[in-house]
């Protein structure tokens, strides 16, 4: 189809994974790891760690710390690989054409699903008690004077069919049964586009559209649960209503400027020639549009909790806006994650410009991570949190492992959907 008229665009294109790109991503992990070194040397001969803890009054091990930055970037990274599929999908249930030649780079996020379901899994099993308090068996013994009532009647969507503190096998299976049906469809996803590459026709676009579908609507519900699971239930006394909302948001927001970035980066190489300042808006107006949802989402649940004041709900914001440490970042997360990208990308031009595209996704992906930094660290390590070598280690190696993954997975096959259908309307978009 796209060979009509006057393209002469090269659509059996493959990204080359150069050592020069490998090297560079190489480096950024080594120097993650470093860091990372330094952070749990410098944890443990930190000395506060006989300092009682806030959580159940116990020591502070080191470790503690590690296992909650495990935890909070296996959630963040996750979050970006699986919004990569369902960003895909959405452009098949919404039969859109725009985003024809883009739509390998949204799909090979998947790639670090099966990583991340490992090490979300093998994290959990390690890390269970110091990062959930409801996995203390303690907790639901009537006879045990730190019995908890609150948790012993949410004990059964954890520990169901099981005893309340034993295994949690109901909690393990969702997370197994998310992983692996997430997996298996963007497998599947794969899998179609390289028989629409191989054979052409239409039946193809008409199957990964119903895929799409029943995809989407298993997405709708394990992202929300998984919200609830990976996130909220660290702080196991409190709960939001809308909180699986918050968390996708805070997901989609971060994997709509990596998905840019990707674009962007491929652009600059000399990729995706079709791909011009049209689509590169579309992807400025959804990053903008998607940061207004998030603060929106934000301020809905900070504002029902502040007006009502009920000391279950308020407790969360409370013990965020009253730590010295916690508290300055409630603004970096406001200031990065909305006042920035609203104010920069609110301009016609600078949604088309690579630049501030580049400056903003950039700044998003940081200030989304300190999001999920504020949702896990205040329950998981009270006083003892914080942003440090540690931090930032881990980020940076967690950051180039998905880069290495993601590339390397973009790598094996087209970078463009050569026969999908709508890759003619995509050419003539104009916006």
């Amino acid at each position: 189809m796209a060979h009509h008229g006057e393209h002469h665009y090269n659509l059996d294109q493959r990204f080359e994974f150069s050592a020069s790109i490998k090297k560079s991503i190489m480096t950024v992990l080594v120097i993650g790891a470093v860091l990372l070194g330094l952070g749990i040397v410098l944890a443990m001969t930190g000395g506060h760690h006989e300092e009682a803890g806030e959580a159940g009054g116990h020591a502070f091990h080191w470790y503690e710390r590690l296992y909650a930055n495990l935890w909070i970037n296996n959630v963040f990274f996750t979050g970006i690989a699986i919004v990569g599929v369902f960003f895909f999908a959405i452009q098949f249930a919404a039969q859109a054409g725009w985003s024809a030649p883009i739509l390998r780079v949204m799909l090979s996020f998947g790639n670090w699903l099966p990583i991340a379901g490992v090490l979300m899994i093998v994290t959990f099993f390690i890390a269970n008690h110091d990062l959930f308090h409801w996995t203390h068996s303690y907790l639901f013994d009537t006879n045990d004077p730190q019995y908890d009532k609150i948790i012993d009647g949410k004990g059964a969507f954890f520990y169901w069919p099981m005893e309340k503190g034993t295994f949690p096998v109901f909690y393990i299976a969702r997370m197994v049964i998310f992983f692996l049906f997430w997996v298996f469809f963007f497998n599947k996803f794969k899998k179609i586009s390289d028989q629409e590459d191989q054979l052409g026709g239409t039946s193809h676009w008409f199957k990964m559209r119903s895929w799409s579908a029943y995809f989407l609507v298993f997405f709708a519900v394990s992202s929300s649960i998984a919200a609830w699971d990976w996130v909220m239930s660290i702080d196991t006394h409190w709960f939001s209503t809308l909180f699986g909302w918050y968390v996708f948001a805070s997901w989609f927001v971060s994997g709509l400027s990596a998905i840019t970035l990707l674009v962007l980066f491929l652009r600059g190489k000399g990729y995706l020639e079709m791909v011009n300042e049209n689509h590169v808006h579309d992807l400025g107006k959804f990053v903008f549009g998607f940061s207004i949802f998030w603060t929106y989402l934000w301020f809905s649940q900070f504002l029902l909790i502040y007006y009502a004041n009920i000391p279950e709900e308020s407790v969360y914001f409370v013990e965020r806006l009253t730590s010295d440490i916690y508290s300055p970042f409630i603004f970096v997360n406001l200031g990065l994650n909305f006042f920035l990208p609203f104010l920069v990308l609110m301009t016609r031009d600078a949604k088309r410009h690579g630049v501030f595209l580049k400056l903003v996704c950039s700044i998003l992906l940081v200030g989304h991570w300190i999001d999920f930094f504020l949702m896990v660290q205040p329950g998981t390590l009270g006083h003892n949190g914080g942003i440090g070598l540690m931090e930032v280690g881990m980020f940076l190696v967690y950051g180039s492992a998905v880069a290495l993954v993601v590339l390397g997975g973009l790598a094996k096959k087209n970078l463009i959907a050569k026969n999908h259908p709508m890759l003619e309307e995509s050419y003539n978009h104009h916006i």
